[in-house]
């Protein structure tokens, strides 16, 4: 996987770090912003409704994918240097598999933790991912990490934190594990949707000289976006 071990910060356009930059602090100003948040409507909705509910499950996982700046910021880092449609399927695949498998098993056994804690953890995933593609660890440690492991033990850890969210709705019990499945398979619908978008948006960037110009300062704010869903994550917990 390609990364950006020669660049440094001569590289970084200034006013395009300081137009990423306002728009990070816009997105501070808005509470549904951060990780694994569910409209209040969303969690009402949740709660009311009984028995067995396939569609509306399937929307609101796939509502939560497509809104999930954390899951996105993830995924943006993921396939920012894979080029090829194979590579691309198996670390979204990784991915999945992780975050299928802690959802699904965090709700029916009851397991949880500390929301802010395990948001925080998802924010430093997303900082993980930017400082790989920065090859930062093979400057600051002459070691390349796993990757595709990487992948899939983050994938755990967003789809525990989305598991944690749900248990606080007290989901119905019954229809559950229909309900669930519903929901998760929302989820990869809505994966594929973001990640479609994201795909497009990146083809046409790649192919402009502009790519490996910003490539830098483009990975430079998706870390710092990281950090700032880390740093909220733990003021929450300090507080809570």
């Amino acid at each position: 996987m390609t990364t950006l071990a020669r660049f440094n910060s001569a590289h970084v356009p200034r006013r395009y770090l300081a137009a990423a930059t306002f728009l990070l602090l816009l997105l501070c100003t808005s509470v549904e912003v951060w990780a694994h948040n569910v409209a209040e409507g969303d969690k009402g909705y949740i709660q009311e409704m009984s028995g067995v509910q396939i569609l509306p499950y399937i929307y609101l996982g796939a509502k939560h994918m497509v809104t999930g700046y954390d899951h996105l910021l993830f995924l943006f880092g993921v396939i920012f240097f894979l080029y090829r449609l194979k590579d691309i399927g198996i670390y979204v695949t990784l991915f999945a598999i992780g975050h299928s498998t802690t959802l699904l098993f965090g709700v029916l056994t009851g397991i949880s933790a500390n929301a802010y804690l395990i948001d925080a953890i998802i924010g430093l995933s997303v900082v993980y991912k930017a400082l790989d593609n920065l090859g930062a660890f093979q400057r600051w440690f002459g070691v390349q990490p796993n990757t595709k492991a990487a992948t899939l033990v983050f994938g755990f850890f967003h789809g525990f934190g989305l598991a944690t969210k749900i248990l606080e709705f007290q989901i119905p019990q019954e229809g559950l594990v229909e309900n669930l499945i519903a929901f998760n398979v929302g989820v990869e619908i809505g994966q594929l949707l973001a990640l479609a978008g994201i795909l497009v948006v990146m083809g046409y960037w790649r192919r402009t000289s502009s790519f490996m110009r910003h490539a830098f300062a483009a990975n430079v704010i998706v870390m710092t976006a990281g950090f700032m869903l880390v740093g909220y994550q733990l003021a929450g917990y300090a507080v809570s």
